[in-house]
């Protein structure tokens, strides 16, 4: 018995140990983390400047676009284009493309035309004739009819049989007109036939010699508007490569070859012009319409100018070659009537400062300190020797602060999340680094 009761106790004793070892593991996985192990801010008051830098592109507002004419029979080949920067105005020649398929083709087709016309003269020519021919037998058929007639009207003063002869005369006669005029009917039918096939081909030879006509007069492309000539990049320069991120493509010049119906480029109105960029998703929360914008064109370097949110457009398709995969928004910007230059073309690209409403004597923690849970922003706040988590709302930031609400001036919170899993510092590794949310 007293064997038992020892066996018993050290039963118990180790299920004990265990307890207080699982205990001892749990802890020290939860978010109670000895504060020496873990950085933290303190929460402060002060003004929050909220700024959003991007990268912008000035477009045209308005513009009308410069394409190849759109000809079947595949590229055309440019003889002559007006630069980038050229000032036009409407119906002054842009570009020509060289019309030498088309000449040929249009005197293919006055080639069959004349061919047809001739045919149709030979048509209406053996027509007449075969008339002609027509009416003079139908005369002598009818001839030999009525004489026919006359010759039975003697068969009561003839023998039978020659009575009989007359009858068998005048039916052969008739039988021949009727024949005859069968005939006459089927080749006046035919040579219509024929005089309409010629008729038809002479038609078909004169829409194809219509057709290339314009298309030679739209080898000449003329300027739609008022304005200076902006051209595209030949995406097709470099061999239909056009997709190399960071390859230059030059612009269409005379010499290329152009595809039929390709957007070569566009008058631009000059004094109508925007710039557009494309923000992240958390840039697009601090950005708001009518706010101010600094612009600094790259190839402009010291000239200031000003300009406007204009609008903030929905999600932007992301290219399948691109290796940017978060989410971007483009942000429409309008330039200052005063801050304008004529300098600026389409296709240029700037530095942009959004500037945003400035956030006066505001609880502030640095964006280290906020983490993204269950798609709520949140961060952990000291107790003792533990850290809690503690939603809070996000006023305003910027690319190193956030104004908070729903914590006071003072509470200390993490840098880093605690509840992470870390290297222990026996293993020779200090603590993990900053990750804070975006």
């Amino acid at each position: 018995m007293r064997r038992k009761r020892t066996i018993a106790w050290a039963v118990i004793a180790v299920v004990l140990c265990g307890v207080v070892a699982v205990v001892a593991a749990v802890r020290r996985g939860s978010a109670s983390t000895p504060s020496d192990n873990i950085p933290t801010v303190k929460i402060e008051r002060g003004d929050l400047e909220v700024q959003v830098h991007a990268d912008g592109e000035v477009r045209a507002i308005r513009s009308e676009v410069l394409m190849a004419p759109p000809i079947a029979g595949g590229s055309l080949q440019i003889t002559h284009l007006l630069h980038t920067g050229t000032r036009v105005k409407k119906g002054d020649l842009v570009m020509e493309f060289d019309p030498s398929e088309q000449n040929y083709n249009l005197d293919q087709s006055r080639s069959e035309l004349q061919q047809a016309e001739q045919e149709i003269t030979k048509a209406k020519a053996d027509a007449a004739v075969t008339t002609a021919s027509d009416k003079v037998a139908l005369l002598k058929a009818r001839f030999d009819v009525r004489r026919a007639e006359l010759d039975v009207q003697k068969n009561e003063l003839e023998s039978s049989i020659d009575a009989r002869k007359n009858d068998l005369a005048l039916e052969g006669a008739k039988r021949v007109l009727a024949e005859l005029e069968q005939d006459v009917k089927s080749r006046s039918v035919s040579n219509q036939a024929a005089i309409s096939l010629a008729q038809e081909k002479r038609n078909k030879a004169k829409l194809a010699m219509d057709d290339a006509q314009r298309n030679i007069d739209k080898m000449h492309v003329m300027a739609p508007m008022d304005g200076l000539v902006s051209l595209n990049k030949n995406e097709e320069a470099m061999g239909g490569f056009c997709c190399i991120p960071g390859m230059p493509l030059p612009e269409y010049h005379e010499g290329d070859q152009v595809q039929a119906g390709r957007n070569v480029g566009q008058v631009i109105n000059p004094q109508e012009l925007e710039l557009f960029a494309n923000v992240g998703e958390i840039e697009r929360n601090r950005v708001k319409q009518g706010q101010t914008v600094e612009i600094t064109m790259n190839a402009l370097p010291g000239v200031p100018l000003k300009g406007t949110v204009k609008t903030i457009g929905g999600s932007r398709a992301r290219m399948f070659w691109e290796d940017d995969t978060s989410t971007k928004f483009e942000v429409t910007i309008a330039l200052a009537a005063s801050g304008g230059d004529s300098r600026l073309r389409p296709g240029m690209t700037a530095k942009l400062l959004i500037i945003g409403e400035p956030q006066k004597n505001v609880p502030w923690v640095p964006r280290q300190a906020l983490f993204l849970k269950d798609n709520k922003r949140q961060v952990y706040v000291k107790h003792g020797s533990s850290y809690d988590p503690h939603e809070v709302k996000i006023v305003a930031e910027n690319e190193s602060r956030a104004a908070i609400e729903g914590l006071s001036v003072g509470t200390e919170v993490a840098l880093i999340d605690p509840t992470a899993p870390r290297k222990a510092e026996s293993d020779g590794a200090g603590p993990p680094g900053p990750g804070g949310a975006p």
